[in-house]
């Protein structure tokens, strides 16, 4: 199985990380993804372990669902993060470089 994640998925995780009680239709609307690539998007997440999905209980609609990063899920999140800052910083370092060389 293939747990690379792209940046759709880690979007996603993103989201979840700081909001995890919400509806398919308002995490789709806040990422700007249709709602079936965002349900295209989670069950693959589910499918790598990085997420849980759950429907809340006492919700009589079941409308909204409790989407919870797993201990994997979590790590993966970080580490793409941590990836992309360290290569934002080497971007502006190179940019730094080319303008004190003019």
């Amino acid at each position: 199985m293939n747990n690379n994640i792209n940046s759709d998925e880690h979007k996603i995780l993103r989201k979840i990380g700081k909001k995890s009680q919400t509806s398919q239709r308002e995490l789709a609307k806040e990422l700007s993804f249709s709602l079936g690539k965002l349900n295209y998007c989670m069950k693959e997440l589910k499918k790598k372990g990085l997420v849980k999905i759950q429907n809340f209980k006492n919700n009589k609609r079941k409308l909204n669902y409790l989407y919870v990063l797993t201990p994997k899920g979590i790590a993966e999140k970080t580490k793409i993060t941590l990836r992309f800052m360290e290569q934002k910083m080497k971007e502006y370092d190179e940019l730094k470089k080319e303008l004190r060389k003019k």
